[in-house]
C-alpha cells in the first residue's frame, strides 16, 4: 500500500512539475510574442517537444504567411524523400561526326542537367576530355542542350527590380558559377579610371568603366548592368579611393546558357583547341557519342542550399524532382506536385497552401508554421536518416551559414540548427534545438508585415530560441 501511495505521489509531482513548466514557458513566450512590435507586425509560432511527443507552444500557427527561404525546408525535404540521397545532378559532353588528323569534323554538345554548383573548374574537366581525344581543332559548332527545362527563366512572382542581384539567378539546365560573374575593381592613379577585372575572365561580357580613382573621398561604387533591357554589359560607376582595398561584387547573368557556352569556347582555346564555328542551343542528336559526365550528389548540394540559403540550388532541386517523375521539359509546377506529396505524407492538406517556387523568393507563397513544423516532426519520427541529413544541412547558430553571427553568447549558440528566411517585410526561422534538460524540440516561427529594420524581427526569433535552449 505504501508503495502505491509513493508511486501516486511521484506521478502527481511529475504531472504538477510538467504543468508548471508548461505554464512558465507559455507565459514567457506570450510575453515575447505580445511585444508592441507586433501591434503592426504579425507573428506565427509552432513549437513541438519531440522527446515528450507533445505540443509545447502555438500562436497563430495556422495563419498563412510568406515563408521566404523557409520554403527551402519543403523543397530540400522533398528532394531527400523523392530524389533520394544517392541522386546526382549531371552535366555531360558529347560529340557527333568523326575525328581525323586531330580535327573533329562535327559538333560538341554540352548537355545541362541542372547542377547548381557547376563551376569553371568542372568545365575544365569536360574540355580536357576533348583534348584527351587528341583533338586540336573543331570543324563544327558548340551547342548546349537545355531541353531538360521549360523556357521560364524565373520563378512565378519574382520581381523585375530584384535584378541583377545574384539572389535572383536566371534559370537554365546549363548552370555555371551560380549563373553570375564576379567583378573586381582595383584603384589606379588619382584621376584615372580604376582597373576592372572579371572572374572568370571572359570576353562574353562588355565592360563600361565610368568610375574614377581618387585620393580624397570615400569609396562609393555602383556596379550593375542594363538589366531593364536584359543586357549583359557590366557598368561600373562612382569613385574608389586609391588607398582602399580591391572592391568585389557579383552580378547575375542573363541567358546563362550562352554564358556557359562562351566560357566553354574560351576554355577550348586555352587548351589549344581551335574553333571557328558558332555557339547556340540545340537538342542532342541520337547519334552523338558520350565523352564525359560531371556528377554531383544531391547530398553535396543540400548543404549549400540550406546553410547559404542558395536560391539556385533550391530551384534546380524543384526541377530535378519534376524531371525524375514527369520527364522533359521539367516545370516548377510538376516539381511542386512532389512537394504536395510530402505535405500529404506529413499529415497536412496541400490545397490549404499556395506554393509557386522552390526557394521562397516569391511573395505568392503562402504556408503556415504548423505545416513547416509538421514536416520537421515527420522527418524526425518517420525518416530518421533523412532528418539527420536535413538538420545537418541547416545553419548552426553562431557557427556557420546564415546563422553564423546570430545567438552568440547564449545557450542557443552551437545548438540551434535552423533554416533562416528573409524577404522584404518577412523574417522566418524553423528547425531544431536541444533544451537544458536534453529534450529535442522542433519549431517554426514567421514574422511578416514589419517595416522596421530586419534586425528587430530577428531579435524576437533569436530570443525565443535562446529561451527554448534554457528550458529544464
Amino acid at each position: 500500500m505504501a508503495q502505491k501511495i509513493l508511486s501516486a505521489v511521484i506521478l502527481f509531482t511529475l504531472v504538477l512539475y510538467t504543468q508548471t513548466t508548461q505554464k512558465n514557458i507559455t507565459l514567457k513566450l506570450d510575453s515575447l510574442t505580445s511585444a508592441s512590435f507586433f501591434d503592426t507586425a504579425a507573428i506565427s509560432v509552432d513549437i513541438f517537444d519531440l522527446t515528450a511527443n507533445r505540443k509545447l507552444y502555438q500562436k497563430n500557427n495556422t495563419m498563412l504567411m510568406h515563408p521566404a527561404s523557409n520554403m527551402k525546408i519543403l523543397t530540400s525535404a522533398a528532394g531527400l524523400l523523392f530524389l533520394g540521397q544517392d541522386f546526382s545532378f549531371e552535366t555531360s559532353l558529347y560529340y557527333d561526326g568523326f575525328i581525323s588528323d586531330s580535327t573533329l569534323f562535327g559538333n560538341l554538345f554540352f548537355v545541362g542537367g541542372c547542377d547548381p554548383d557547376f563551376t569553371s573548374a568542372d568545365l575544365q574537366v569536360l574540355v580536357s576530355s576533348v583534348k584527351n581525344l587528341g583533338v586540336n581543332h573543331v570543324e563544327g559548332n558548340i551547342y548546349g542542350d537545355v531541353s531538360m527545362l521549360d523556357s521560364l527563366f524565373w520563378g512565378n512572382g519574382w520581381m523585375w527590380d530584384d535584378d541583377p542581384s545574384t539572389d535572383f539567378p536566371y534559370l537554365t539546365p546549363l548552370t555555371i558559377n551560380d549563373n553570375a560573374v564576379k567583378v573586381l575593381v582595383q584603384p589606379t592613379e588619382n584621376g584615372s579610371a580604376p582597373k576592372v577585372l572579371l572572374e572568370p575572365a571572359t570576353n562574353y561580357l562588355e565592360i563600361e568603366n565610368l568610375a574614377m580613382t581618387n585620393t580624397a573621398g570615400r569609396t562609393s561604387l555602383e556596379i550593375t548592368r542594363d538589366f531593364v533591357n536584359r543586357k549583359n554589359n557590366i557598368i561600373v560607376k562612382g569613385d574608389i579611393n586609391r588607398s582602399d582595398h580591391d572592391f568585389k561584387y557579383e552580378i547575375n547573368i542573363f541567358n546563362p546558357e550562352k554564358y556557359f557556352l562562351s566560357l566553354a569556347k574560351e576554355e577550348l582555346e586555352r587548351n589549344g583547341i581551335g574553333f571557328i564555328g558558332s555557339i547556340n542551343t540545340l537538342r542532342l542528336p541520337g547519334n552523338a557519342k558520350h565523352l564525359f559526365t560531371i556528377r554531383r550528389k544531391f547530398t553535396d548540394v543540400i548543404a549549400n542550399l540550406n546553410k547559404q540559403s542558395d536560391n539556385l540550388s533550391a530551384e534546380m532541386t524543384l526541377r530535378a524532382l519534376a524531371y525524375k517523375f514527369y520527364g522533359k521539359p521539367a516545370t516548377p509546377m510538376n516539381g511542386i506536385l512532389l512537394v504536395d506529396s510530402l505535405i500529404t505524407i506529413a499529415g497536412m492538406v496541400p490545397d490549404n497552401y499556395r506554393i509557386v517556387d522552390g526557394s521562397g523568393v516569391s511573395h505568392y507563397n503562402l504556408v503556415s508554421t504548423e505545416l513547416l513544423n509538421a514536416v520537421l516532426i515527420y522527418l524526425y519520427f518517420q525518416q530518421p536518416e533523412l532528418y539527420k541529413t536535413l538538420s545537418l544541412s541547416f545553419p548552426l547558430a553562431g557557427v556557420d551559414g546564415t546563422l553564423r553571427r546570430r545567438m552568440r553568447g547564449t545557450l542557443a549558440e552551437n545548438n540551434v540548427r535552423a533554416k533562416t528566411g528573409t524577404i522584404s517585410g518577412v523574417s522566418a526561422l524553423s528547425g531544431y534545438v536541444t533544451t537544458k534538460n536534453d529534450h529535442q524540440l522542433s519549431f517554426s516561427m514567421m514574422i511578416q508585415n514589419h517595416v522596421r529594420k530586419t534586425s528587430r524581427a530577428i531579435y524576437f526569433l533569436d530570443s525565443i530560441c535562446a529561451l527554448l535552449s534554457e528550458l529544464e
